[in-house]
């Protein structure tokens, strides 16, 4: 892969860590206990704040999974392996690269590891 395209799924990479980073201090805040004093809440707005509290924990969680990929992406930029699928070593295709700069595998390696 030439320089030029690395540099550019570099910058990719860096500009979604940013914006992941920058929703995650929000997104905390989403998280955090309902509180379930029946004197002061209905029984359906608990069960509403405790519904958006379960959707803010799981949309953290995918976050932070996101970043983890990231940072593996940027690493293999750095070590050259990058666009080189983890399973079987093939180039990943770069409409798949500008679809996910994150992803590791090609899209024969991705599709076998989702039927398993």
């Amino acid at each position: 892969m030439e320089e030029a395209t690395m540099e550019r799924f570099r910058q990719l990479l860096l500009d979604e860590r940013a914006a992941l980073e920058q929703v995650a201090d929000t997104g905390s805040e989403a998280a955090a206990t309902v509180e379930l004093d029946q004197s002061r809440v209905g029984r359906l707005s608990r069960m509403d704040a405790m519904q958006g509290q379960a959707m803010s924990v799981e949309m953290n969680h995918r976050r932070r999974e996101k970043l983890r990929r990231i940072a593996v992406a940027l690493e293999r930029i750095d070590n050259g392996d990058f666009g080189l699928c983890e399973d079987c070593g093939g180039a990943i295709a770069v409409g798949r690269l500008e679809f996910d700069p994150a992803a590791s595998l090609c899209i024969d390696c991705a599709n076998r590891e989702d039927s398993a």
